[in-house]
């Protein structure tokens, strides 16, 4: 994300909309993981003063939005200020055997389960509110829970919850209606 919004800085950019991010396990190493983050910068209009777009951080504003929910957004009175993001791995410990075995044959609920999925669901969408609280965002839209199977068994559940962190409209934020450019062709 880092090197994506230096990126976009050094082109100009007062913001990236329409961020995707990956990831991808490396079958020839447990301990690797290469992270992918893509998007697509975007300039304000030439008359406003340079970085009003950009975050208290001053960096370029990032955002999971479309371009059309991005545009949606706007029109609704709101900014970007950047994505957020929370995650909680969370391990259950396992059941002794004297408690596994009088449960054979019942449907019954397993409370340290739903307590650690609970737990973690919370602890992700807090970690993401803090990060949107360090970017004195005043809410945060687009906001997906995703609930991930972990690599380390049954045991062990992951939330990771993201969104994009958005304030009211300032007066030095210039809108312009955007223009469709269409390919040139030849005739």
């Amino acid at each position: 994300m880092t090197r994506m919004e230096a990126e976009a800085a050094v082109l100009g950019g007062d913001g990236i909309v329409g961020v995707r991010l990956a990831i991808e396990f490396k079958e020839f190493g447990n301990d690797l993981a290469e992270f992918l983050a893509v998007g697509t910068a975007v300039k304000a209009d030439q008359t406003a003063p340079h970085g009003t777009w950009r975050n208290v951080k001053g960096q370029p504003f990032t955002s999971d939005l479309s371009g059309q929910d991005f545009w949606t957004l706007i029109q609704a009175g709101y900014a970007p200020l950047g994505m957020v993001m929370g995650s909680c791995v969370y391990h259950i410990a396992h059941r002794g055997f004297g408690q596994a075995f009088s449960n054979i044959g019942q449907n019954v609920e397993v409370p340290q389960f739903t307590e650690a999925l609970y737990d973690a669901r919370e602890l992700a969408m807090s970690r993401m509110q803090a990060e949107a609280e360090q970017l004195r965002a005043d809410g945060i839209v687009a906001v997906q829970l995703l609930s991930l199977p972990h690599r380390w068994g049954g045991h062990t559940t992951e939330f990771f919850a993201i969104g994009t962190a958005v304030t009211p409209l300032r007066d030095d934020h210039h809108i312009t209606t955007p223009q469709l450019v269409l390919p040139l062709t030849d005739r």
